[in-house]
C-alpha cells in the first residue's frame, strides 16, 4: 500500500495534535494502532509502544500472540533477519515562549507547527508510510516498524521492543532510528556518562572557621573543579570530536553561616567510542582529591561503520547525506551490536523549541528515502547472500 502524499500529512497533522508528553502516550498509541489497523496493519502493543511485522518477510510475518505457541511447538526453523525502524511517539513538554497553542496544528506556508511537528513525529508519519509501501512486498528480511514510548526519558520503550524481539530469537541485522537529521546519516553518536565528585570539609560556624582552620568543602571541591578543565580525554575521535566533561549541579552548605562539611558536583561527560567508560573514570580521579562515583553509565557511545550495508543502501537512497557524528542522544544507544543510522526529516536544532516545525517537504522526503532505503537494503542483503552462495 503506498499512501499518498496528501495521507501522509494528514496522518501526520492529526498525530500531532494528539498530547503525547513522556508518560502520556497511550491516547496516540490508541490512535495508531486503530489507524494501522484499518489498513491491514496488527501493531501489537508493550506498554503504550506498538510493534508491528511486514508479512512479506522470509516466513511471513510474525504471527500474532496468539499463534505464537502452536508455532513453537512445531519444528523449529531458522529465524529471519529483522530491519528494524524505530521512532519515538513521546515529546518533551512545552517550552516557555510558545506564541500558539502547542497542540493546536498550523499550517502556514508549507510549515506545520505543533509540539512534536518535528521531533520526532514527522519520523513517525515517515516510517509508517514507508512501512506500508513494503508492507506486503516479499524481502529477505522481516520488515518490523517500532513506535516507542518514553524515549525523551528513559528509553524504556526501545527497551522494552528489543527484549521482545529477543525473547522471540529474531535478531535485528540493522536498525534506523527516526530523529530529525535533515536526512543526514548520524554513524555515530555520543554516549552519556554521569558522574558525582565530592569534596570532604569540617563543618563549623563560619566566623570560627579560620581560627580553627576547618577544611571548608566547598573551597576544595572548587579546586578540583578548575583541576578538571585540564583533563585529557586524548584525541578527538573522527566524527564526534572530543570527549566532554561538564560540571551541571553543585550543593554544598546547609545554612549561611555554616562552614560546609561537604559538596559536591554532578558532571555530565559525553563519551565517545575512543575512550573505554572506566579509562574516563580513571583519568578524572587522577586529577581531583575528591570522591568519584558513577551515577549512570549506561548511555554508551554508539558507531556503525561507513562501509556497512546499511550505510551503502542510505547512500544509494540519497547520495547527497552527509555522513555526521551526533553529540545528542537518542534511542540509538541500546543498538548494541546491532549496525544503526540514527536519520530523519527535520532539523535538530528546531526540536525542544518555541513554534516547534517541520516543512511538509521534509516529511514527504523522509517517507521517500525511507522506502528507498528498504528497497535498496533488500538489493544489498539479497547480493551479499547470492556471493556467500
Amino acid at each position: 500500500m503506498r499512501l499518498p502524499a496528501r495521507e501522509v500529512l494528514s496522518l501526520h497533522r492529526q498525530i500531532v495534535a494528539i498530547r503525547s508528553v513522556s508518560g502520556e502516550e497511550g491516547g496516540l498509541a490508541d490512535f495508531l494502532a486503530a489507524w494501522l489497523a484499518r489498513r491491514g496493519v496488527a501493531a501489537e502493543r508493550i506498554g503504550n509502544s506498538l510493534l508491528a511485522f511486514g508479512t512479506g518477510g522470509p516466513h511471513g510475518g510474525e504471527a500474532p500472540a496468539a499463534g505464537r505457541a502452536a508455532m513453537a511447538a512445531a519444528a523449529p526453523s531458522p529465524r529471519p533477519p529483522v530491519l528494524l525502524f524505530d521512532t519515538h511517539l513521546d515529546t518533551v513538554p512545552p517550552a516557555p515562549g510558545w506564541t500558539r497553542d502547542p497542540w493546536r496544528v498550523e499550517t502556514l506556508d508549507g510549515r506545520i507547527f505543533g509540539l512534536g511537528a518535528n521531533d520526532a513525529k514527522a519520523a513517525v508519519a515517515a516510517m509508517i508510510a514507508a512501512f506500508l509501501t513494503f508492507q506486503e512486498v516479499e524481502l529477505p528480511f522481516t520488515l518490523a516498524l517500532a513506535l516507542v514510548e518514553g524515549e525523551e526519558t528513559r528509553g524504556t520503550g526501545t527497551e522494552a521492543v528489543l527484549a521482545e524481539l529477543a525473547r522471540r530469537g529474531l535478531a535485528p541485522a540493522a536498525a534506523v532510528v527516526g530523529e530529525p537529521t535533515g536526512l543526514d546519516l548520524a554513524v555515530a553518536q555520543k554516549g552519556l556518562m554521569v558522574l558525582e565528585l565530592t569534596a570532604e570539609g569540617e563543618a563549623c560556624h563560619a566566623a570560627h572557621a579560620a581560627r580553627l582552620g576547618a577544611r571548608n568543602a566547598a573551597r576544595h571541591l572548587a579546586r578540583d573543579l578548575v583541576a578538571l578543565e585540564e583533563v585529557d580525554f586524548g584525541p578527538p575521535h573522527p566524527s564526534l570530536g572530543p570527549i566532554t566533561l561538564e560540571p551541571t549541579q553543585l550543593r554544598a552548605g546547609t545554612a549561611r553561616n555554616v562552614v560546609p562539611g561537604e559538596a559536591s558536583a554532578v558532571l555530565d561527560v559525553r563519551t565517545t567510542p575512543a575512550l573505554p567508560a572506566d579509562e574516563v573514570v580513571a583519568r578524572v580521579r587522577r586529577l581531583v582529591g575528591g570522591r568519584v562515583r558513577v551515577l549512570s553509565d549506561r548511555l554508551l557511545p554508539r558507531e556503525t561503520p561507513a562501509d556497512s550495508p546499511l550505510v551503502g543502501a542510505a547512500l544509494r537512497a540519497r547520495p547527497e547525506s552527509r555522513l555526521i557524528g551526533s553529540p545528542t542522544l537518542s534511542d540509538l544507544v541500546f543498538m548494541a551490536g546491532i549496525p544503526a543510522l540514527k536519520c530523519g526529516p527535520g532539523r535538530s536544532e528546531r526540536s525542544h523549541t518555541p513554534d516547534e516545525h517541520v516543512l511538509e517537504s521534509e516529511i514527504l522526503e523522509g517517507a521517500r528515502f525511507y522506502s528507498r532505503l528498504i528497497g535498496n537494503f533488500a538489493e544489498l542483503s539479497a547480493e551479499l547472500r547470492r556471493g556467500a552462495a
